[in-house]
């Protein structure tokens, strides 16, 4: 199968509608915010007014995966129509399903995220190597054939993650950073953009590693979680530019309002651009 690369529809698409990924996170608080029942007519209502209202104008939309399943069939079933009606609307879907194990498991994971005849089928998806990297090996072949991308869990804004991803190997580098040299490798020569990404918090001050990847790197912790654009350089550094930063409830708590949610991811995409453009 021959496909554009995610790599250069991502940065197409950050150039063109901004530098931003809005995250679908319906939350139980979020649905009685939003004064709807925690049930699945609560959470394709949710979701509906979410897609219908962002997905024609951000670059990414993030659906978190188990707040879906978490409603068994039916859940998944709002989840599969969020995904096609929101690449039908133009924006990327990265699956944050953050999938990781070992052989023919692995491989099965690739087929629900990454496989075209799949109806889970996204643009990208969240993966964990902390399995060892050559354990992702099925979802990053099936990228490839399938011209979709990979996000990689590298530094995660979780204090919990320090414990395994600052923990240095016998050659002295931390393990995120060999986990990112990996991903170097997977996207050399890749232009514009290489479409193996990673996960690193925009919460973390100075990352301490190099970020220079030639891929996206996604940056969650915008908003409600303590980051605000105004961080992003200090954390990446000259990566900055490849940045693609995350946020769910700094836009869905303007929510069931549909301006409201176009006019907060408006203006998160404004202040992403102007601090990578002061960078």
């Amino acid at each position: 199968m021959t496909t554009e690369p995610f790599g250069a529809r991502l940065r197409r698409a950050m150039d063109t509608r901004g530098p931003l990924c809005v995250g679908i996170d319906p939350h139980a608080s979020l649905l009685t915010a939003w004064g709807l029942n925690d049930d699945v007519a609560g959470l394709e209502r949710f979701t509906r007014t979410a897609v219908e209202a962002l997905a024609d104008r951000v670059a990414v939309l993030k659906p978190q995966s188990a707040f879906f399943e978490r409603f068994g069939s039916r859940g998944v079933a709002v989840l599969e129509k969020a995904v096609e009606e929101a690449r039908a609307a133009g924006a990327l879907v990265l699956m944050d399903a953050k999938r990781g194990d070992i052989g023919s498991t692995m491989g099965a994971y690739a087929a629900t995220y990454l496989d075209p005849g799949s109806p889970l089928f996204s643009d990208a998806v969240t993966v964990s190597p902390y399995l060892g990297f050559g354990s992702l090996r099925p979802a990053l072949d099936a990228a490839v054939l399938s011209g979709s991308g990979v996000f990689v869990l590298a530094l995660t804004s979780n204090p919990e993650g320090a414990e395994v991803q600052r923990a240095t190997v016998a050659d002295g580098r931390p393990l995120a950073q060999v986990m990112l040299d990996h991903l170097a490798a997977e996207n050399e020569g890749a232009e514009p953009l290489g479409s193996v990404g990673a996960v690193v918090g925009a919460t973390l001050g100075d990352a301490g590693v190099n970020l220079s990847i030639n891929g996206p790197l996604l940056a969650p912790g915008i908003g409600a979680q303590g980051a605000t654009p105004a961080d992003l350089p200090g954390v990446f550094g000259a990566a900055v530019g490849d940045v693609l930063p995350s946020v769910s409830r700094g836009v869905l708590r303007r929510g069931p309002d549909a301006a409201g949610l176009r006019e907060a991811a408006e203006r998160f995409t404004d202040e992403v651009r102007t601090a990578l453009a002061s960078a």
